[in-house]
């Protein structure tokens, strides 16, 4: 029966949470896990709708490493147009999702811009949020500056309570000491909370830097069931933790070029027999995780909110039998999979940028978002590009730890995106 109740299905969660009495079907998942059972987050509309809507469960917190904040572990990853999708945001509000995560780049600027929108019309809610952007292609302290007074413009802030002023760090030698003098600045200017970066490629190397410096305070790396299985990656997250570093997770669902098999087949079977979706199983393992603060993952619509919500108020762990299951899967489909370990491939053929390339093609095939892949491969130096085509991958594709078929992906590419 404990089973039962600490269960929530996902059908019936969707069924449910549409009805004015969902808070008190998931009450006791929400009084075991947030930390007062007693507060909400303010509900955006007031006067008589007010009254009618439902009071929802509120998603898990967490402390945000060594700093005094405790955030949702579901975050908003708001890649899409905000502008043009105002009532997600509304919805992340009535769940407790009030982490939102966004950058400079994201849908040319109408992510930022759509959140300023919305607080715009609802100023009251500020304080309640925790709102995260990134200097996207800023290449030095100063391109950092204008692309926060962008943002603050955008989003009608003040300032922005964490900033990742590395978007996309690929090595550690660009944590420079006239960065960190900057980001001593934008504290002492009030312009920001806290700072640190995102990562997407070498990812183990970076975190293991940055565990040494005193100056960073979040990192967002890549980290799924995929990546959890390199011990390089574990030592280097360990290491943050005991620094005091917050971690949050992005690339939660570890999509990759959409390799299909019976593999995938089989793990969509798995975890539906147990009542999750295989997104919802993925989330479930990242936040096993004690030492990640949050999973930010991309939800354009409330059902898919609603479906991780589903899945974060869920009190049932998932089995020692359950992760051996991830393992063995991520080690069948590693081939469609790039872990972000750029140095090997690129090294090895001489040619940089791969990692990105191998990124974008992710985002057109597995999100999909064909303009953003398109816009970030762009972004690649056409020198570069030009070189794509004709380097020899073969030396690449014997040292990669995944065994991807570097060239036929690099082909793909350059056929779908340039």
């Amino acid at each position: 029966m404990r089973k039962e109740r600490d269960k929530i299905n996902r059908r019936n969660f969707l069924k449910t949470a549409g009805a004015a009495g969902v808070a008190s079907v998931l009450t006791g998942a929400v009084h075991a896990e947030t930390d007062d059972p007693n507060k909400t987050t303010p509900d955006v509309v007031k006067g008589a709708e007010k009254e009618q809507e439902p009071k929802y469960p509120q998603v898990p917190r967490r402390k945000l490493g060594k700093t005094d904040v405790k955030v949702p572990c579901l975050s908003l990853g708001a890649m899409f147009d905000i502008a043009e999708n105002q009532i997600i945001l509304r919805n992340c509000l009535k769940w407790g999702v009030n982490y939102w995560d966004t950058a400079h780049s994201y849908a040319g600027g109408n992510s930022e811009i759509g959140i300023g929108k919305f607080l715009k019309k609802h100023p009251e809610v500020r304080k309640s949020l925790f709102i995260v952007s990134k200097a996207s292609d800023a290449r030095n302290p100063q391109t950092v500056e204008k692309r926060l007074q962008t943002s603050l413009e955008r989003m009608n802030l003040r300032y922005i309570d964490l900033y990742y002023g590395v978007h996309g760090l690929k090595k550690p030698s660009q944590l420079t000491d006239d960065l960190k003098a900057w980001v001593k600045s934008a504290k002492e200017r009030k312009l920001i909370r806290f700072f640190g970066f995102s990562t997407h490629r070498n990812m183990a190397d970076n975190l293991a830097a940055a565990s040494k410096l005193d100056w960073i305070d979040v990192i967002m790396t890549t980290y799924n069931f995929r990546v959890m299985q390199d011990e390089k990656m574990q030592a280097a997250v360990e290491a943050c933790n005991k620094a005091g570093i917050a971690l949050i997770a992005m690339k939660v669902m570890a999509d990759g070029q959409k390799v299909k098999s019976g593999d995938d087949k089989k793990l969509a079977g798995h975890f539906l027999s147990k009542g999750f979706t295989q997104g919802q199983a993925k989330i479930k393992a990242v936040l096993s995780d004690k030492r990640f603060s949050s999973a930010c993952v991309q939800m354009r619509t409330i059902a898919r909110l609603t479906e991780n919500a589903a899945a974060v108020l869920d009190k049932t762990k998932l089995s020692r039998a359950d992760f051996n299951f991830l393992s063995e899967y991520a080690s069948l489909t590693c081939s469609g999979y790039c872990a972000g370990c750029a140095s090997i491939c690129e090294r090895a053929a001489k040619m940089p940028y791969l990692a990105d390339v191998m990124r974008c093609l992710m985002y057109y095939n597995s999100y999909p978002e064909p303009e953003m892949a398109r816009e970030y491969f762009a972004l690649i130096p056409s020198a570069v590009r030009k070189r794509f085509a004709k380097a020899d991958y073969s030396l690449a594709e014997a040292r990669c730890p995944q065994g991807l078929p570097i060239a036929k992906l690099v082909s793909e590419a350059v056929n779908k995106l340039a």
